[in-house]
C-alpha cells in the first residue's frame, strides 16, 4: 500500500507544480470552443456530415461519424460498427444549436419503442 501512496503524493506534487508554473506564466487559450456545465460548446457551426459507405454486417450497427473540435479547426471522425443490443436501438448523436453555440448531445443505445414481436 505503501507504493501506491508515494505515486499518489507524487503525482499530486506534480500536478500542484504544474499549477503554479502555469498560474505564474501566459498559458494560451483556445479560440472558439469551450466548456459549459459539462458540455463542449463550439461557436461556429460544423459542416455538413460526411458520406460514408456502409456495408451491411448482419447483427451489427452502423454508429455514423462526426465532426470534432478538438482545437482550432473541425476534425471528421469516422463511423465505425457496434453490435447490435437485444431489443435496443442505437440512437446517432448529434450536434445542437444552444444559444450562440453548437454543443455535441451523445448517441447511445435506447429501449426499443413500440410494440415488440417475439
Amino acid at each position: 500500500m505503501k507504493p501506491l501512496h508515494n505515486a499518489f503524493s507524487a503525482l499530486l506534487g506534480a500536478a500542484s507544480a504544474f499549477t503554479a508554473i502555469a498560474a505564474v506564466t501566459a498559458v494560451p487559450a483556445l479560440t472558439g470552443c469551450y466548456a459549459s456545465e459539462g458540455a463542449y460548446i463550439v461557436d461556429d457551426s460544423p459542416p455538413p456530415p460526411r458520406e460514408e459507405v456502409v456495408v451491411s454486417r448482419p447483427g451489427s450497427v452502423w454508429v455514423h461519424g462526426r465532426w470534432t473540435h478538438p482545437g482550432r479547426r473541425w476534425v471528421w471522425q469516422g463511423g465505425y460498427y457496434e453490435h447490435q443490443h437485444v431489443d435496443q436501438v442505437y440512437v446517432d448523436g448529434r450536434w445542437e444549436q444552444r444559444g450562440r453555440g453548437h454543443v455535441w448531445v451523445d448517441g447511445g443505445w435506447r429501449a426499443r419503442g413500440g410494440v415488440v414481436i417475439r
